[in-house]
């Protein structure tokens, strides 16, 4: 039986869209760091790595990376401690690896920022698609038209969004879900249109899309509990739009 992470044979179609980009990998079983590193490597990734949170921050300092796959059981600094200090020093994309399954843990890696989640043992290939989905998303090809609707304005092109002049702090998931709501006002998603249209996943937990609805109401909305702008449509999923709503999910 082929072991969760053996080396197969890679073809230049493989290759990643976002070769070039410096990705840090964090984690200090030295099989799985080296899997990831090598099947990084071949897409045409520059791949930097560390085996633990100290480590991870100094290397991130030294040549700061365009995405970090990041373990969340470290020794000493565990990854949502290492995720917090390197997202306070500016923005970068990191997909959160992990051996536990719970509900509750996954969450809390998106909660403090952490931009994909995946659980070992995993396919290194599907973590190679996924951190290709991310940089995509952070290095789009054509400078998008600004955004403006119910006193929000998004710059895409500069990855700005305020608030009634007021800038937000949004991660690079809350901010293209803010940008695809407000690019179709009126109209529902279902969340697996939202997982599929905004992040290009044909797969993965639909809950993700709930923890970023919410996280994203707490930001633009003026009353979370009561969303005016991004209302739940029940039994169908969300829409961005100006009729008030009495729940929220």
């Amino acid at each position: 039986m082929q072991q969760p992470y053996e080396f197969r044979g890679t073809e230049a179609a493989e290759r990643g869209a976002g070769a070039g980009a410096r990705v840090l990998v964090v984690d200090d079983d030295p099989t799985v760091a080296e899997v990831v590193s090598g099947y990084l490597d071949r897409a045409g990734y520059v791949v930097d790595r560390a085996e633990d949170g100290p480590t991870a921050l100094a290397r991130a300092a030294a040549h700061w990376p365009d995405l970090v796959v990041l373990d969340l059981m470290l020794p000493g600094m565990d990854g949502l401690e290492v995720c917090r200090r390197m997202r306070g020093r500016g923005p970068v994309p990191v997909i959160m690896l992990t051996a536990r399954g719970d509900e509750d843990d996954r969450i809390l890696g998106l909660e403090v920022g952490a931009d994909d989640y995946v659980t070992k043992p995993f396919s290194p290939r599907e973590l190679v698609l996924r951190v290709e989905s991310v940089l995509r998303r952070t290095r789009p090809a054509t400078a998008p038209r600004p955004l403006h609707a119910s006193g929000l304005a998004l710059d895409p092109a500069a990855r700005r969004a305020t608030k009634d002049g007021e800038e937000l702090a949004l991660t690079i998931r809350e901010f293209d879900l803010l940008a695809f709501f407000l690019r179709h006002p009126g109209r529902a998603f279902s969340r697996e249109d939202l997982m599929r249209e905004v992040w290009g996943w044909d797969f993965g937990d639909l809950s993700t899309v709930t923890v970023h609805v919410r996280r994203l109401r707490g930001k633009v909305e003026d009353d979370p509990a009561r969303p005016r702008l991004i209302q739940t449509v029940w039994g169908v999923g969300y829409r961005f739009g100006t009729t008030p709503r009495q729940e929220a999910v």
